[in-house]
Parts: structure tokens; C-alpha cells; sequence
């Protein structure tokens, strides 16, 4: 019985692949663009160096002083894609108590390299840099992590304000008009 299922699973190979052998490649330099053409447009690949929007939510916002001041809880865009505005949360446990307010996306900056610790005690503080290339310390010497930076989106954000100057700002709301 096995036997019989073995041969009639060869037999429904060798029909299918013979069909897939007959078919001839489109050599063809008309109008259309060949498949390789297309697929190299589409291909992901060709989104190197952009980040996913998916994990911009819950990323971490540092302030100038290397003090944690919230979380990414959303992105505002236009109708054309564009994104205009940041909404951080700021404070609570867990989503309870939380202040949502919202800032212009050009004064939030994105960064790639992990924070920066100094030593034991972070009295100093490091800086956390806001550019690719280099990182700005105001303490002791830093201790770097080996962890190579995810490509599909930034380590932290950075804006410019405290936590109190945050929760002063008006309450964010999400209108339904």
C-alpha cells in the first residue's frame, strides 16, 4: 500500500515538472519590463536605511541630561504621509496616569547608538548624541555597548525638555471631529 502512494507521488512529480520545463523564459525586449526588473524595485532591499513605524511606539524619549522623560505613544501624519507631530507620554504607571502631549516631529531627534553610561554612579551623565558619528560625554570615560544597532529603527529619542516642563504643556487628546 505504502508502495502505491510512493509511485503515484513520482508520477505527480515528474508530470508537474515536466510541465514547468516546457514553459519558455520571456526573452522577449518589448514594452514590458522583465520580471528581474520589477522584483528589483520592490525588493527590500531597497528600503535600507528606513525605519519601521510599528516600532517608533514605546520607543524611549531621553531629555539633553540623559533623564528619561517618556515614551513615543503615537505619530501624527498628514493626509500626504508626512509626519507633523510626536505624542510622548509623560509619567504614570503603565499606561494609568499617563500625560499625552504632543510635539513637532523636527524637534524630536532620533538616535541610533545606545545610551551612554558612565561608571557606577551616573552623577556625570552622558550625553546622548544626536548624530551617527560620534557621541558628546560631560563625565568620566563611557562605557560602550558592542550591540550593533538595529537598521529598522532608531535606540532612543531625544527632546529637549524635562519631565515637569512636559507635564505643564497641555493634555494631548485625540479629537473626533
Amino acid at each position: 500500500m505504502l508502495a502505491k502512494y510512493a509511485i503515484t507521488g513520482l508520477a505527480a512529480s515528474a508530470l508537474l515538472a515536466g510541465v514547468a520545463f516546457a514553459q519558455t523564459p520571456n526573452t522577449a525586449t518589448g514594452d514590458r519590463p522583465s520580471t528581474a526588473e520589477t522584483t528589483s524595485t520592490t525588493a527590500p532591499s531597497s528600503f535600507k536605511g528606513n525605519w519601521r513605524a510599528s516600532k517608533m511606539a514605546g520607543l524611549n524619549v531621553y531629555n539633553d541630561s540623559n533623564e528619561s522623560i517618556g515614551s513615543i505613544n503615537d505619530m501624527l501624519m498628514d493626509k500626504s504621509g508626512n509626519i507633523k507631530g510626536v505624542v510622548i507620554g509623560v509619567g504614570g504607571f503603565l499606561g494609568v496616569g499617563e500625560h499625552l502631549v504632543a510635539v513637532p516631529f523636527e524637534k524630536v531627534k532620533f538616535v541610533n547608538e545606545p545610551i551612554a553610561y558612565t561608571g557606577a554612579s551616573n552623577t556625570g551623565g552622558a550625553r546622548p548624541s544626536t548624530n551617527t558619528g560620534s557621541s558628546t560625554t560631560t563625565g568620566a570615560a563611557t562605557s560602550t555597548s558592542s550591540a550593533k544597532p538595529n537598521p529598522w529603527y532608531p535606540d532612543h529619542a531625544v527632546y529637549s525638555a524635562t519631565k515637569d516642563e512636559l507635564k505643564a504643556m497641555p493634555e494631548f487628546k485625540y479629537s473626533t471631529d
